[in-house]
C-alpha cells in the first residue's frame, strides 16, 4: 500500500558569495522559498524545508499551494528522494514517479533512442524494462527516424514529446507532478492531457503543485500551503 510520511524533516542549502546586504535581499526576491540563516562569513544557508510534518496515505490527491519561490518544487523533489534532507526522517512506500523538470538528463549528442535509456535508467528503470517500453514510446511520440537522430536536431517541442513519453511510460503508486503543460500542438496537448489522467486515475497517491485552483479542485482532495520552509494542511476540497 503506497504511504508518504514526513517526520520532522528540514532541507537546507548554502549559497556562498552572499557577503553584500544588496545579495542576501536579491535572494529574499527571486524567492528561495525557505529562511534565510547566516552560514558564514561568505555564505548563508537557505532553509527550504523547516521542521514538516505530514502523512500521505493510498486514496490521497494532495495539492501544493503557495506564492513563486514558496518551495513546491523542494519539497516535491523531497518527496521523490531527489533531495535529501539534513534531519528527520521519510517513509515512501510504493513506486513513485514524478514529472518534475521536463528535459532533465537529455544528452544533445545521444540519439532519441539512446536518451529514451539514459533517461529511464536516472528513473531508476531497469534497462529490461525500459526496452519492453520503446515501442510504446515510439508511437506515443510520433517522432518517428527522428529518434535515431542525435536530440540537438530536435525542436524544443519535440524534445518535450520526447521527455513526457519516458516520464509517463510507467503507472506508479505515487505521481508527482510540478504544474501541467502544453507539449507540441492541439492533437499531441490531448494525447498528453489524456494519458496525464489516466495515472492519476490510478495512481494510489498523487502529490500535484500549481498556480491552478481550477487544477487542484479538479484533480486534489487535500491541500497543503507552502510559506517559507513550512507547511501547513489547509483542508479537505468538496
Amino acid at each position: 500500500m503506497a504511504k508518504i510520511v514526513f517526520q520532522n524533516v528540514s532541507l537546507s542549502y548554502s549559497i556562498y558569495d552572499a557577503r553584500s546586504t544588496s545579495l542576501r535581499n536579491a535572494l529574499v526576491k527571486i524567492g528561495t522559498g525557505g529562511l534565510l540563516e547566516k552560514s558564514g562569513t561568505n555564505s548563508v544557508s537557505v532553509k527550504a524545508i523547516d521542521n514538516v510534518s505530514f502523512e500521505i496515505n493510498k486514496g490521497d490527491s494532495v495539492g501544493l499551494i503557495g506564492h513563486n519561490g514558496s518551495g513546491k518544487t523542494t519539497l516535491l523533489r523531497t518527496i521523490a528522494g531527489i533531495y535529501t534532507p539534513i534531519s528527520g526522517k521519510i517513509i515512501r512506500e510504493g513506486s513513485i514517479s514524478s514529472i518534475i523538470e521536463l528535459g532533465a538528463g537529455m544528452e544533445g549528442e545521444l540519439t532519441g533512442y539512446e536518451n529514451i535509456i539514459r533517461i529511464a535508467l536516472l528513473m531508476g528503470l531497469s534497462k529490461t524494462l525500459i526496452i519492453s517500453k520503446i515501442p510504446e514510446i515510439e508511437e506515443f511520440t510520433e517522432l518517428g527516424d527522428f529518434l535515431a537522430m542525435p536530440a540537438r536536431t530536435y525542436s524544443a517541442g519535440m524534445t518535450m514529446r520526447l521527455m513526457f513519453a519516458v516520464a509517463t511510460c510507467i503507472k506508479p503508486n505515487i505521481l508527482i507532478v510540478d504544474e501541467m503543460f502544453a507539449t507540441g500542438d492541439a492533437a499531441f496537448q490531448k494525447k498528453a492531457y489524456d494519458r496525464m489522467n489516466n495515472l492519476i486515475n490510478d495512481a494510489e497517491i498523487f502529490v500535484f503543485a500549481s498556480h491552478s485552483e481550477a487544477l487542484i479542485k479538479k484533480f486534489c482532495n487535500r491541500l497543503f500551503y507552502l510559506d517559507h520552509g513550512l507547511v501547513t494542511e489547509k483542508g479537505v476540497f468538496s
